[in-house]
């Protein structure tokens, strides 16, 4: 009875909030249509990745530790060919090998489909099967070549067969008797959407996506320190309008496509330098509250979560945050030099088994990338802040509030 009652409310709000969308749309300009359609697809796909962000992290930061361990400078303390070398390494890759299935549930949420049909589509499509014939004919008619991709550590193709499980499931209910639904319903979606994902929209949407992820690490690696000086200044900047969340997809897509990404690190320093600028507030002042704030601040910043410093003390004094972008400018600076890599998704100090790569644990070249730009973004910013950033006598603004996701409802 509860869970009944908890439906009607649900559908309730689901539908006012429909009306209260659909008003709002009919009113907009031409160009208004275009900005709330990016805005409405923005969301979808964020609202897909972010519930999913911090698995990736921690597997990284595992595949990373675990790289540390098979280092032939410590000696090789796990053997690449033992036991425990492949189940952690199994724990840590088994969120991106089967990241479709993660993709599809969550999208399917966002899109108010049905999650778990949908994650039957993403399994299908890393079916060991299926991965196995990565490159091979799947089929042939004429002079057409439906070639089979390979969908493990894939996001966008699963995007998009999540938006198909949601019209399809709606179509075919419309028409199909209900004493028939539960069992055919799934069968109809399953199978169209599948064979759709499999022979046309998956081959393209994976092409395209590789394209994209190579063509933004060929643009970074040649402009190198200047898009490091200029993605390192302004990337927190971005956070604080709520934009940073069109830069989430592509570095997923970084990582998914190519395994790596020169983008994360650079702003790998961004969270660095808001941390350390916040240190530099809790170590200088002497006001009890406003210092455990800032340690707080400083100690999340510093495991990839700058929010808690930039909302609770950086932007309420102007100084301290403007510290923390020329801190981050410089370490992105150094990073963009040097063209620091990244393997995994955490960033900051936490972040630093991200720095090695997992197919070859001997090479520290990224690792001491990582350490020098670090210690800019840390040191600069410090320094700034406490030198001119802040002191007890100035007086605290209003900051800014927290930006909604795109595609939330205001």
């Amino acid at each position: 009875m509860i869970a009944e009652i908890g439906v009607e409310f649900a559908d309730e709000e689901l539908t006012s909030e429909t009306v209260a969308q659909t008003t709002k749309q009919q009113n907009l300009t031409p160009w208004g249509h275009v900005k709330a359609g990016f805005s409405q697809l923005l969301g979808v796909i964020t609202g897909a990745m972010s519930p999913i962000v911090g698995m990736l992290a921690a597997s990284g930061i595992l595949k990373g530790v675990l790289a540390i361990l098979t280092m032939p400078q410590l000696g090789e303390i796990v053997s690449p060919k033992s036991e425990i070398f492949i189940v952690v390494n199994a724990i840590g890759d088994g969120v991106f090998y089967f990241l479709p299935v993660l993709v599809g549930f969550t999208a399917a949420k966002k899109l108010k489909g049905d999650p778990v049909m949908t994650a039957v589509v993403g399994a299908i499509l890393v079916h060991p099967s299926l991965v196995a014939m990565n490159g091979k004919s799947l089929l042939t008619m004429g002079s057409l070549n439906f070639p089979m991709v390979n969908y493990t550590y894939s996001i966008f193709p699963m995007i998009l067969a999540a938006w198909l499980v949601a019209r399809l499931t709606k179509w075919v209910k419309s028409w199909l008797p209900g004493y028939l639904q539960i069992i055919f319903t799934p069968l109809i979606v399953i199978t169209i959407t599948a064979a759709i994902t499999l022979y046309l929209t998956g081959p393209i949407i994976t092409w395209l996506s590789t394209g994209l992820a190579f063509g933004i690490q060929w643009l970074l690696l040649k402009s190198g320190w200047l898009s490091g000086l200029l993605i390192g200044g302004f990337y927190q900047v971005l956070v604080i309008f709520g934009l940073h969340w069109g830069i989430l997809p592509l570095l997923a897509n970084d990582i998914a496509a190519t395994g790596h990404s020169y983008l994360n690190a650079i702003l790998s320093t961004t969270m660095v330098a808001q941390g350390a600028a916040v240190l530099a507030v809790a170590i200088k002042t002497r006001k009890t509250e406003l210092k455990e704030l800032s340690f707080g601040g400083a100690i999340s910043a510093f495991c990839g979560v700058t929010e808690p410093a930039i909302y609770g003390v950086n932007l309420k004094f102007k100084r301290v945050f403007i510290s923390g972008l020329l801190g981050s400018a410089a370490g992105g600076f150094v990073s963009g030099l040097l063209h620091g890599n990244m393997f995994g998704f955490a960033g900051s100090w936490i972040g630093f088994a991200s720095f090695l790569d997992p197919k070859n644990p001997s090479d520290l070249s990224n690792l001491w990338v990582f350490l020098i730009a670090s210690t800019v973004a840390t040191v600069v910013p410090f320094i700034v802040t406490y030198v001119w950033g802040y002191n007890d006598q100035m007086q605290a603004g209003d900051g800014l509030a927290k930006p909604k996701k795109p595609g939330t409802v205001k």
